[in-house]
């Protein structure tokens, strides 16, 4: 399905036939591409909602799709860290060019890797060289405190000297989280709770605990399979403390949409610390092409024209895309579906019903 293979009638007076076009791609992200289920929330510019699920929320049981359901939001995780540390930043509490080392004193240093120099900007555009710890993660999982998170990314040496380049590593988001903590003396939880969730009225949205593996509210079964050849497994329940800042929160599609409207919209940062993070730098994997990377915020190309403002997350089991329109009357558009998988052809069919949801 190429991007904007499907596209919603511009006329208002038949508005009621864009949900089609949306249930559409969900059909073909089942039907075609054997995904157990896809969600979606859309956001239309007079800010009516409209939610859609297609396939099957429980393999085992054939249990429908529950609506709006709650989904592990991955790497969105990572816009929720920014932000906070932004708004500390409005606060005068954390300078962006600032050294990490002014807040972490002697954390950070490893092969290449040198606190003093890495700024706290860099950890959040991606441009620290910080290598990822990914692949040191045990084979079973297993609770992660954040620091042995960043220990065994320290264990590598950088990927690059700082501020060359971009690189996606979740350790940079580790690194700001340990900041906020350094900072507030709360956990980082507290404060993504207080400062945002609370603040815009996220009802489904949550940082889970550290071995805490449940969803708590009406969710579909997340899935994990390495090639479409192979069987889905069930790894719904899965303790995220490996994701921590980078990658552990829990949330719906209507909550994502109201997150990201409220950012854009100004509603959780002032306007100099909206523009730092709207400073964007070419991105590559895993984004789309075209796509940049602010701190901790990414744009993306639409096919009509202008961008759209998300992040997107990836985690065991759920892929989640969307985002908000760059002017005018926001339009807000999140997709989910449940497996995650090493063929990624079908998230750039994702990633089609997303930008045929901000094109209409």
């Amino acid at each position: 399905m190429p991007r904007g293979a499907f596209s919603f009638p511009r006329d208002p007076l038949v508005h009621a036939a864009r949900p089609d076009a949306v249930q559409q791609g969900l059909d073909a992200l089942v039907r075609s591409d054997g995904l157990p289920a896809a969600l979606a929330s859309v956001r239309d510019e007079h800010g009516r909602t409209r939610t859609y699920a297609e396939g099957v929320g429980d393999r085992a049981t054939g249990a429908k799709v529950p609506t709006d359901g709650q989904v592990r939001i991955g790497s969105n995780t990572k816009t929720f860290t920014a932000v906070v540390v932004l708004q500390l930043v409005g606060e005068g509490k954390i300078r962006l060019d600032a050294p990490v080392d002014t807040y972490l004193r002697g954390v950070v240093r490893g092969d290449g890797i040198d606190g003093r120099h890495i700024t706290v900007r860099e950890v959040l555009q991606q441009t620290s060289g910080l290598p990822s710890y990914l692949e040191s993660l045990d084979e079973e999982v297993r609770p992660y405190e954040p620091r042995e998170l960043l220990d065994l990314a320290l264990r590598h040496k950088a990927d690059f000297p700082h501020g060359e380049r971009w690189k996606y590593s979740n350790t940079n988001y580790v690194v700001a989280g340990l900041i906020v903590e350094e900072v507030t003396k709360h956990s980082l939880a507290e404060e993504i709770d207080r400062r945002i969730i609370q603040r815009i009225g996220l009802r489904h949205t949550y940082f889970p605990a550290r071995g805490d593996a449940t969803i708590r509210e009406p969710h579909p079964h997340g899935y994990y399979r390495d090639s479409s050849d192979q069987p889905l497994q069930d790894v719904t329940e899965m303790d995220p403390s490996w994701a921590w800042a980078a990658g552990q929160m829990i949330s719906t599609n209507s909550d994502l949409n109201r997150f990201f409207t409220a950012l854009l919209d100004g509603r959780l940062l002032h306007r100099a610390q909206l523009d730092q993070m709207r400073t964007t730098v070419p991105a590559g994997a895993p984004f789309a092409d075209g796509a940049r990377y602010g701190l901790g915020l990414v744009s993306t190309p639409l096919s009509c024209g202008g961008v759209y403002w998300g992040h997107g997350g990836s985690f065991p089991g759920y892929e989640t895309r969307g985002g908000v329109t760059d002017k005018g009357s926001r339009r807000a558009a999140n997709v989910a579906v449940t497996v995650q998988q090493s063929d990624k052809t079908p998230l750039k069919h994702v990633e089609s019903v997303v930008d045929t949801a901000l094109c209409g």
